[in-house]
């Protein structure tokens, strides 16, 4: 290969690398997947999401605890910009949050839209890229009662819904692949 063409192609390896690491997040808060969230960050790894300001593995663990709970939820990731600088880049990567969860006392269900921008510090160490710190920036929110509950069937008997891991249909495709030895 060109040497002149090594570097424009890596830049573009490194970019796939750190969107596909965005990607992993949202299927781990989304799916409940603790091998995937984890992955997302370097575990020495800081996190300001909200309230909450700390390490990332602290903010995994009371995730998971906190949305073991919790109803539906789907992110959804668009406008990726990442500026590389060597073995570091800067991304913000702006997001659309979807989450039921319970409203009150009475059992009342509200839906909840959050948008905003994940803004990463990306550090490739050896050969991966991961968090190394991330601030989340909120945009726009807006509260709403449910207007009605998804449930197993909504769509018809033999439309799946999402659900959490080891309960959603990704998961079955991903151990069917893995059973055949696909790679």
């Amino acid at each position: 290969m060109n040497a002149a063409v090594q570097p424009p192609l890596q830049a573009v390896l490194d970019r796939e690398a750190i969107r596909e690491c965005v990607y992993r997040y949202c299927r781990g808060i989304d799916r409940l997947d603790e091998e995937a969230l984890r992955s997302a960050y370097w575990p020495d790894a800081t996190d300001s999401h909200g309230e909450y300001r700390g390490s990332a593995t602290r903010f995994v663990e009371r995730a998971l605890d906190k949305l073991q709970n919790a109803g539906r939820m789907v992110h959804m990731i668009g406008n990726i910009l990442i500026e590389l600088r060597g073995d570091v880049a800067a991304a913000e990567s702006y997001f659309l949050a979807f989450q039921e969860g319970l409203a009150g006392d009475d059992g009342s269900v509200e839906e909840t839209l959050l948008c905003g921008r994940y803004v990463d510090r990306f550090e490739r160490r050896g050969d991966e890229w991961r968090i190394a710190a991330r601030t989340v920036v909120y945009d726009w929110q807006r509260r709403a009662p449910l207007p009605a509950r998804l449930s197993a069937g909504a769509f018809g008997a033999r439309q799946p819904t999402g659900g959490h891991r080891p309960n959603d249909p990704i998961y079955e495709l991903l151990g069917a692949l893995e059973a055949q030895g696909a790679t």
